[in-house]
């Protein structure tokens, strides 16, 4: 399968090229099999579509508007000293574990019940016809995938355990 260059980074690309001397216009070829082609000089005897485009250089002026950092602040010495911050509460890391497990069981579930197009290959049969193998790749997908459901498992057990 042939790459296409996208168009607007082919029409960028020749007037990078071209340079400020070249001319202002450009003109887009269309051919009856849709490929498209950009050329500098309008074609005589083209059997296609072709659409002038006028380019003004001057229309694309971007500026960047970057925020200026802050001014340095001179170090000082704290005069009270911070209390170290609380995490979540033992209840808040179970509802979230929880939430962990959830999703990672809900991921091993799509993987397994929805594999994609290079998820899986076709091998022929004995006897003729073909079927679908899981690659390697996927199977370690699958297998990261349980391990995590694993993890969270643990870790909610770890967690009601502790309560």
């Amino acid at each position: 399968m042939k790459r296409r260059i996208a168009p607007c980074a082919l029409l960028g690309a020749l007037l990078a090229v071209a340079g400020p001397a070249a001319s202002q216009t450009v003109y887009k070829l269309i051919d009856r099999s849709g490929k498209v082609t950009y050329v500098q000089e309008p074609p005589k005897d083209f059997d296609g579509q072709v659409i002038r485009i006028d380019i003004d250089p001057n229309a694309n002026k971007a500026t960047l508007n970057v925020p200026k950092a802050p001014a340095a602040q001179p170090n000082r010495e704290l005069s009270t000293p911070v209390p170290p911050s609380k995490g979540p509460s033992r209840e808040q890391q179970l509802e979230d574990a929880r939430q962990k497990l959830e999703d990672a069981k809900q991921a091993l579930a799509d993987a397994r019940d929805n594999p994609r197009e290079e998820d899986m290959r076709f091998i022929g049969n004995a006897g003729g016809g073909v079927r679908r193998v899981p690659t390697e790749a996927y199977q370690q997908r699958l297998d990261a995938l349980e391990r995590a459901v694993k993890e969270a498992e643990d870790e909610v057990h770890r967690l009601e355990k502790d309560e």
